[in-house]
């Protein structure tokens, strides 16, 4: 097989999966050491850097990183339910334990360069947009018709997931860097903006349109009936303060999950969702799906809405056609109800944008995007978020921001925009004394903690009252001492190897094994190594001609062979990867003053 080329950034990227998943590849091993020992202001800081809104992500976040733990892996034998470690809710420990000294952390904007960029609506994508250019000296400017800045974030996660002050702070951080905020106005027409002279247009507007049912009863019973995006909305500026007795939420998102769970506070005696698919197969993070059940909420799967009962356009009901699993038998169901929200998804809408503007659209109403750079057929203008390629979450949309800023940076400094250079990596040995490292590698069996809530009576009462109460310290050091240090790789050097095997004996997972190279090599393997996803890391160079063949995808990290070798052929290095943002580091010419 080919010899495995370390020094290419994304083989050990790869093998930390919870980075390599994460949109904005935010280096979570490293925020949780930090934890750990307690040193939560940089903690928050490595957060900030890579995902712009720890708080908010850290409370909210769809959480692809946790899928991909390595943790879950490999408690298979360990646990019943295998878990990962709580990524999530280690950021929002990080979040909610900064200190005020913080502030001091956050770096000054360079002076200004005299461009101009314009920034359309105010949510994650736009302001991730806007952080990274004004610390660069772009004069930026968000646009937005709301009064606060937040986009989605702040009109359609209700506030007992996302408290106010947790926007406003992490908001007020990006604002504080010299960014005009333009409330109130919101932009209707594209042609009248590019007049304005800006050197550069970021579309950051969301996917603002919920989507409807058009079923018979639709509009005779249209005052009960409501689209998901625009109801929580309104539940969110306290235009609608209280629901009907009985609710019925169509749609299997999380965007259903918060339109059930908010009518629950808001009063009604009885909630049910309703969803097409199978349960397994609904949109909605599994955790979101058992917050809402526990809240007594049931969630009906394999149920097709039919047609919206009413008497003289009173909403009475919902008839569905149910489909049991398995079978060919299809029953009819009348549920009743005196209210109904549509949460089937969302859709994109620019009528603002005028079609002769030179911005060519598909024809699924989306911006022609280069998927690199986000630039549209109109050069100066770039697209992100939900913007961009339909309705995501949060961590796309600021990955999207982030590469948008580079891409305009690469833009105004006359260089081309899909080019990217590569990440920064650093590989650095944890060594400190013969069985001594820099870094905690005790694996710890303890299986992954709880996150306490408000008491039921307290949390269902208010729309305002925060649910989730967070790790208190105690509970997330415990928590941050699962973490593998995954990306604490073990360094092969094979001159060093005497091929006595101590590392292959004293491997708790046999993910090393020393044989004949062969195109069979994964099946050979002292334990084989299925998962073809995860590459396995092959040296060659030794004495007897065999090769060291390691399976990345179960190893502990533990560094009991680095422990064990006795000449140090293996060694623990710490890798860190960082992405090239906005600035003299993402593009190919450097002028001398950014150099000095």
């Amino acid at each position: 097989m080919q010899r495995t080329d370390i020094s290419d950034p994304a083989y050990f990227h790869k093998v930390v999966d919870c980075q390599w998943a994460c949109p904005a590849h935010t280096p979570v091993p490293e925020y949780i050491r930090l934890i750990a020992q307690g040193r939560h202001d940089e903690a928050y800081w490595v957060n900030w850097v890579s995902n712009v809104f720890p708080g908010v992500l850290g409370r909210t976040c769809d959480r692809p990183c946790e899928p991909a733990c390595r943790r879950g892996r490999v408690e298979e034998k360990q646990a019943a339910k295998p878990e990962p470690v709580a990524i999530c809710r280690l950021k929002r420990v990080a979040a909610d334990s900064k200190t005020d000294e913080f502030r001091a952390m956050l770096p000054k904007p360079a002076a200004k360069n005299g461009k101009r960029v314009a920034c359309v609506g105010a949510g994650p994508a736009s302001l991730a947009v806007a952080r990274d250019l004004a610390l660069e000296g772009y004069a930026v400017t968000v646009f937005d018709g709301e009064a606060k800045p937040g986009g989605f974030i702040r009109t359609q996660i209700p506030r007992f997931r996302l408290p106010e002050r947790v926007i406003d702070e992490e908001c007020g951080y990006i604002l504080g860097l010299g960014v005009e905020w333009r409330s109130g106005q919101r932009i209707d027409s594209m042609k009248a903006l590019l007049a304005e002279g800006w050197d550069a247009v970021f579309v950051g507007s969301g996917a603002p349109r919920g989507r409807d049912l058009t079923l018979p009863g639709r509009q005779e019973a249209a005052d009960n009936i409501h689209i998901g995006i625009d109801w929580l909305s309104s539940v969110s500026f306290g235009h609608v303060t209280a629901v009907q007795p009985r609710v019925i939420v169509l749609g299997g998102g999380n965007t259903a999950m918060d339109c059930c769970r908010s009518a629950r506070r808001l009063g009604a005696s009885r909630v049910t969702v309703a969803v097409r698919s199978g349960y397994a197969q609904m949109k909605a993070s599994p955790w979101e799906k058992e917050d809402a059940e526990h809240e007594g909420i049931p969630i009906l799967d394999f149920h097709v809405p039919l047609a919206f009962e009413h008497v003289d356009g009173q909403l009475t009901g919902m008839r569905f056609r149910k489909a049991k699993p398995g079978s060919e038998a299809v029953e009819e169901v009348v549920i009743p109800c005196d209210e109904v929200l549509i949460a089937v998804g969302q859709e994109n809408a620019f009528p603002w944008i005028e079609r002769d503007a030179g911005i060519a659209f598909g024809d699924d109403g989306l911006p022609v995007l280069d998927r690199t750079s986000f630039q549209s057929t109109l050069p100066r203008v770039f697209f992100g978020g939900d913007a961009a390629f339909g309705p995501k979450n949060i961590i796309t949309a600021v990955a999207h921001g982030h590469e948008a800023a580079v891409s305009i940076d690469r833009l105004l400094h006359g260089e081309p925009v899909t080019q990217r250079p590569p990440p920064h990596v650093n590989l650095v040995s944890q060594k400190m004394g013969i069985h001594e490292w820099s870094y905690d590698n005790a694996i710890t069996l303890d299986l992954r903690s709880k996150v306490p809530w408000a008491a039921a009576s307290e949390a269902l009462a208010s729309i305002k009252v925060e649910v989730e109460l967070g790790f208190d310290a105690q509970t997330a050091l415990k928590e941050a001492q699962r973490c593998l240090n995954c990306d604490v790789q073990t360094v092969f050097a094979p001159k060093l190897c005497i091929e006595c095997d101590a590392c292959v004996d004293i491997c708790p997972m046999d993910c090393i094994t020393f044989t004949d190279d062969g195109p069979d090599l994964r099946e050979r393997l002292k334990a084989p190594a299925l998962n073809l996803m995860q590459d396995i890391y092959v040296e060659g160079g030794l004495k007897t001609g065999r090769v060291m063949a390691k399976d990345e995808d179960v190893c502990l990290h533990c560094g009991l062979c680095a422990e064990r070798c006795p000449t140090g052929a293996w060694d623990m290095q710490k890798f860190l990867l960082v992405t090239a943002k906005a600035g003299a580091s993402c593009r190919d010419r450097v002028s001398r003053k950014e150099a000095a």
